[in-house]
């Protein structure tokens, strides 16, 4: 049966990692006056360092997956059972909503939003797919070569997929359905979800075919 501790990380650390995404883009959006270029690179910088930080801190607890694509990989590489990976996906969903109140809460905001930024379009799908898929992909290769890595693996792939795709980088289903619930700087139009979590799967799904065929344990003949 799972830990409790591990759900409670699972949850904590997307309560967490959801605030600092809002909060950030908030205050990034307002110092930046205008400056869109300027407000995203506060927003990547700040959620890059909370990843960091949180993997470190939780990731021996729960795995620190923060992320109901990578629970379902896990699940698929049986790393976790179905019934595990679902218990991770309900805190994670849970944590990102939570973290989402809590930031609008510290900026004096509506608690209850609903997002009016328009992300749709193949473009924005199809770099939804690819930047999970990116993530995915380099999880499996830093647990493969390097497990002590993967904090920092993580925290710069999303850093990066902020700024090399036309989405920005979600890369979390959970993440996702939390940003709709905000008319901040981070939101994503309701109507746009679907999209993203549907391209976020696939995206998952090759990152976990490919990682079994480059990252597979090779046996010595």
């Amino acid at each position: 049966m799972m830990r409790a501790r591990a759900v409670a990380a699972e949850a904590l650390g997307s309560l967490l990692l959801a605030a600092c995404v809002i909060g950030s883009g908030v205050l990034a959006s307002r110092l930046a006056d205008g400056n869109d270029a300027v407000a995203l690179l506060g927003n990547t910088a700040a959620t890059a360092a909370m990843l960091y930080v949180l993997i470190v801190l939780l990731g021996p607890i729960s795995g620190a997956h923060f992320n109901p694509a990578v629970s379902l990989v896990m699940a698929l590489r049986r790393a976790l059972t179905l019934n595990e990976a679902l218990v991770f996906v309900v805190a994670q969903v849970v944590g990102c909503i939570a973290g989402t109140l809590l930031a609008h809460a510290m900026f004096d905001l509506s608690l209850l939003q609903q997002a009016t930024t328009v992300r749709s379009g193949i473009g924005q799908a199809l770099s939804e797919g690819v930047a999970t898929f990116m993530l995915v992909f380099a999880i499996l290769g830093a647990l493969r070569w390097r497990a002590e890595a993967v904090p920092a693996v993580v925290a710069l792939t999303i850093a990066a997929g902020y700024w090399w795709t036309a989405s920005t980088s979600f890369a979390n289903p959970a993440i996702t359905i939390a940003r709709a619930m905000s008319d901040t700087f981070a939101g994503v139009r309701p109507a746009d979800v679907p999209g993203f979590v549907g391209a976020q799967i696939a995206g998952a799904l090759a990152a976990a075919s490919a990682g079994a065929l480059l990252f597979q344990e090779r046996t010595e003949t």
